[in-house]
C-alpha cells in the first residue's frame, strides 16, 4: 500500500510523517500489516530480502502518534511474534517532511516483468522497451497491489494462464481489488468485462484511477462492496485477500461464478492451504493446482 503526496498533505497540513521500518520473517507479513493498519498507518509496502527476511515500510502522520505510541507498537509487534513462536521483528522509525514523503517509497519501485506477457510500470516512470509484453501502468495510491508481493505476482501469472490461449472474452470478478492491478491485468489479457469490488473507498478510488490510466474505462466496472455488488454471474473470480476473509466468502462463490467457472485465490500462507482446500471441496470446488512462491501460495480451483 502506498499514498500520494497530495493525500499526505491533506491529512497532515503540518507535513510531518513517521516513516516506520520493520524487518521480519515473511511468515509474519499478514499479521504485521494488520497490526500497522489497526495502528492507523495509511501507506505500507513490503520488499523481500535475499537473506530470507522482508522489509516493511509504513507511514503515519506525526500528529497521530507520539514516541510513546511508537514504542507501544514495537511492543505489540514483539508480543505478536512471541505468541506465534516466531522471530522477533525489528522496528525503527524516523520523522520525514511532506516534501520527502512522496518519493520515499517510490524510489524503491521499478518496472517489473511478471509472467510471460505483462510489464508493470509505475505511472511516473517511462516504461522500458517491452516487445511482446502488455504494458500495465500503475499508481497504487493508498491501496494494496504494486505487483511486488508474491501473492499479487501469483495471481497475475494465474490470470495469464486462465485468459491466454483464446480463453479471453470472459467476465471476471476481482474481489478485494485494492489498487486494481488484477482488474487491469485481466482486461489487458482479454477479459471482456471485469467487476472490481472492495470495501475500502480508497481502494475503489485507486482502481478507478488505474482503470482510466490504462484506457479501460469501458471494460472495468468498479464498486464499493463485496460479492453482493457483482451484478451478474461471471466465468472467473480472482481474490487476493487474507485467508480468514476468503474462508468467510467461500460459501458464496457459487452464487457469483457460473458452473464450469474458475477461482484464483491468494493471500494464503502455505500452512493455511489445506484448510482453504477443504473448505472449497466442501462447497463443490476442486483445487486443480497450487502454485507457491516462498511462504505464499495461490490456489486455482474450478467447479466440480
Amino acid at each position: 500500500m502506498n499514498r500520494t503526496a497530495t493525500d499526505a498533505q491533506l491529512l497532515d497540513p503540518a507535513g510531518s510523517w513517521w516513516d516506520l521500518h520493520i524487518v521480519a520473517s515473511p511468515v509474519q507479513e499478514d499479521q504485521i500489516f494488520w497490526r500497522l493498519e489497526s495502528f492507523g498507518c495509511q501507506g505500507m509496502a513490503s520488499q523481500a530480502h535475499d537473506e530470507g527476511q522482508i522489509s516493511i515500510h509504513a507511514y503515519l502522520p506525526c500528529s497521530r502518534a507520539t514516541l510513546l505510541d511508537l514504542a507501544a507498537l514495537a511492543l505489540r509487534l514483539r508480543q505478536d511474534a512471541l505468541v506465534a513462536g516466531q522471530p522477533l521483528p525489528k522496528l525503527r522509525w524516523e520523522r520525514i517532511e511532506a516534501e520527502d514523503w512522496s518519493s520515499s517509497w517510490k524510489q524503491h519501485w521499478q518496472p517489473q516483468w511478471v509472467g510471460d506477457r505483462l510489464l508493470i510500470c509505475p505511472s511516473w516512470l517511462d516504461p522500458p522497451p517491452h516487445p511482446g509484453r502488455l504494458l500495465l501502468r500503475l499508481d497504487p495510491g493508498m491501496a494494496f497491489g504494486t505487483g511486488t508481493h508474491p501473492t499479487t505476482q501469483l495471481c497475475l501469472e494465474a490470470l495469464e494462464m486462465r485468459l491466454g490461449g483464446g480463453a479471453g472474452g470472459v467476465t471476471v470478478a476481482d474481489v478485494g481489488c485494492g489498487s486494481g492491478i488484477l482488474s487491469v491485468a485481466a482486461a489487458l489479457l482479454g477479459a471482456k468485462r471485469v467487476y472490481a469490488v472492495d470495501v475500502d473507498p480508497l481502494a475503489v478510488q485507486a482502481t478507478l484511477q488505474n482503470r482510466d490510466l490504462n484506457g479501460l474505462t469501458d471494460r472495468i466496472v468498479v464498486a464499493k462492496g463485496s460479492l453482493e455488488h457483482i451484478p451478474e454471474m461471471v466465468e472467473g473470480l480472482v481474490c487476493n485477500i487474507l485467508t480468514e476473509v476468503i474462508l468467510d466468502m467461500i460459501p458464496q462463490f457459487g452464487l457469483v461464478v457460473k458452473r464450469g467457472g474458475w477461482l484464483i485465490l491468494s493471500g494464503i500462507l502455505l500452512e493455511q492451504a489445506k484448510l482453504v482446500t477443504e473448505m472449497l471441496e466442501a462447497h463443490e470446488w476442486l483445487v486443480a493446482s497450487l502454485w507457491r512462491r516462498g511462504e505464499w501460495c495461490c490456489l486455482n480451483a474450478r467447479t466440480i
